[in-house]
């Protein structure tokens, strides 16, 4: 009984002529070498056997059943364990699948088309409940119109009573269709509401709405140039013949009713433009930008790139807004008392001159002291740095006011000076613990989670992570060439030295380095950013990675800091390639 267990346990080899990985030879995939796997095949004298041994057990159930079932659940686990790394792959793959059919169903805009069936709907609906409203009154009428059987004799009626019913219906009629309609105007209805549907993410949606935003704030900003060239004197005529116009209109009190001309000018001359008329004027000489063709049909990446552009200008966009805005609630909430005791001061002098001086003279000496600040002042302070950063008042304000990020690392940069560092100069000469390397030259220790950094690679002593990523960077290695999940997909913590790129898995059966990847930057081909999954950390961004060893290029993905990454690996990659060339130069 227990020769025919052994032979059930023990199909194909035994665990004996395994290597155990513990003992395993400690060797890099830099070779990037194929395992082997061995597929147990039971022959025809074997299943026999089994058929025998099942007899047997069902006959003496009682001798071993402990080591069957323990037999049993062996095999149980690794089949489980092998389908579990086929479903992650096949997750991944439907996650692609359902990325394609989503930007295809935004391409086609199938919800907009619905959306707007719905809405016709609707308004065929309301048609017709008002067009049976407006008839109904007239079906009503039009019975009483037709001939009808001869009524029952009625009480005789004199004629002027009569007449006075008919001049009196005719009237009312009269006034209900003259100001009947003007009447329902004013009943009291509930206000419809109208929820206003959400539009999909589209890259083409976005890119045109920051068009449009960027052409309807353009007259604004050739407005602001304008006044700024009228202050600078970038024309010395015409802001000479402006500073007298509005310096004679200002000293007669004119200064509203001239800026009411213009404006009435400015609406003259854009009606002729509107017509047709061309008429450019304008202090400063306009540049005119080239305006690309939007494309139709962009691939993946020109779509992501795009949407990355359109991103960084509205968070550039937003950011300066955000300025703006929490610099005013910061002037008026006494972050900076110094700055708004200079505004409260300023509001009390305005406030008490407007209740002492008559309206015409406060008017005068306001509209004489903004054209010399606008036309002499400004352009002096603007010559002058220096004068104006002594004398300018509202310049001294906005300039020295802080926006709630600012107030936010002073507080953050204020508490780091209050911890005391107490072992600072005292470990640098302590000695380094068990496990880890120390830097001669500066004194820097590095180490992994395993022990030392060289003895976990299997490299050099000199060979230490760069000051860059002194912990690495987490990530997880897509290596393709592979077909197995374990070695198809592997979290770690990725690393870049003077000489090599240095991956170390985080599995719990790596206990050895078998499973880490050592790359040198001289055998890279090609490295440039690779977005693998939107679903992964740091929205999937990863770094692309070919070598001559391998058939398809190494994925780093999911990388928080991919930018800082990319740009470490990348210049320490150059460096060593033109140190390359320029020790070998025939090559």
């Amino acid at each position: 009984m227990r020769k025919h267990l052994e032979r059930i346990r023990f199909r194909g080899q035994r665990r004996d002529e395994f290597l155990d990985l513990a003992d395993s030879p400690n060797t890099s995939d830099t070779e990037c070498a194929e395992e082997v796997v061995i597929k147990p095949r039971v022959s025809v004298r074997e299943s026999e056997e089994l058929r025998e041994a099942e007899g047997e057990q069902q006959n003496d159930a009682q001798a071993g059943p402990g080591l069957f079932s323990a037999a049993l659940q062996d095999d149980s686990r690794t089949d489980l364990n092998e389908i579990k790394g086929h479903l992650e792959i096949a997750l991944l793959e439907k996650h692609f699948l359902e990325e394609e059919l989503r930007k295809l169903k935004e391409e086609s805009n199938v919800d907009s088309l619905r959306q707007e069936l719905e809405r016709e709907r609707s308004r065929c609906i309301e048609l017709e409940q008002k067009i049976n409203d407006v008839l109904k009154p007239r079906l009503e009428d039009s019975p009483s119109q037709t001939p009808k059987a001869p009524p029952p004799p009625t009480p005789a009626v004199s004629s002027t009573d009569t007449q006075k019913d008919t001049l009196s219906n005719s009237f009312l009629k009269w006034l209900y269709n003259r100001f009947g309609v003007y009447i329902e105007d004013f009943r009291f209805q509930q206000e419809e509401q109208t929820v206003e549907t959400e539009e999909p993410l589209s890259a083409k949606r976005l890119t045109e709405n920051m068009r449009r935003l960027k052409r309807g704030f353009k007259p604004v900003t050739n407005f602001k140039r304008n006044l700024t060239a009228l202050s600078s004197w970038y024309s010395v005529y015409t802001s000479a013949i402006a500073f007298i116009v509005y310096m004679y209109a200002a000293w007669h009190g004119w200064a509203v009713p001239m800026f009411l001309c213009l404006a009435i000018l400015r609406l003259s001359l854009n009606f002729l433009i509107a017509r047709g008329w061309r008429i450019q004027w304008s202090i400063v000489p306009e540049v005119s930008e080239p305006v690309e063709a939007p494309k139709e049909d962009l691939t993946v990446s020109e779509k992501f790139q795009l949407v990355l552009d359109v991103a960084q200008k509205a968070q550039n966009l937003f950011g300066r807004m955000a300025n703006i805005l929490e610099k005013i609630k910061n002037l008026f909430m006494w972050v900076q008392p110094e700055l708004t005791q200079k505004l409260y001061v300023g509001l009390w002098l305005v406030f008490i001159s407007s209740c002492l001086l008559p309206f015409k003279l406060l008017g005068f000496i306001i509209g004489v002291y903004a054209g010399i600040k606008f036309f002499i002042i400004d352009f002096i302070f603007k010559s002058c740095p220096k004068l104006r950063q002594r004398f300018d008042t509202p310049y001294i304000i906005w300039t020295n006011l802080p926006t709630d990020l600012q107030l936010k690392e002073r507080g953050s940069s204020t508490l780091s000076r209050r911890v005391t560092v107490t072992s600072g100069r005292g470990s640098v000469g302590a000695a380094a613990p068990l496990g880890v390397s120390r830097d001669e030259d500066g004194g820097r220790c590095s180490s992994t989670k395993r022990g030392a950094f060289h003895e976990v690679f299997n490299l050099l002593e000199s060979e230490r992570p760069l000051t860059v990523c002194e912990n690495g960077w987490r990530c997880c290695l897509i290596n393709r060439d592979r077909k197995t999940p374990t070695d198809y997909i592997r979290n770690g913590v990725l690393y870049v030295t003077e000489n090599h790129l240095c991956f170390e898995s985080s599995s719990s059966r790596s206990g050895s380095s078998k499973r880490n990847k050592v790359i040198k930057l001289v055998d890279i081909t090609d490295i440039q950013k690779y977005k693998v999954l939107s679903v992964l950390p740091g929205s999937g961004m990863g770094i692309s990675i070919a070598t001559p060893s391998t058939q398809k290029p190494m994925v780093f993905g999911a990388m928080i800091h991919r930018d800082e990454a990319f740009d470490a690996i990348f210049t320490q990659y150059m460096k060593i390639v033109t140190t390359a060339t320029a020790s070998d130069p025939e090559t």
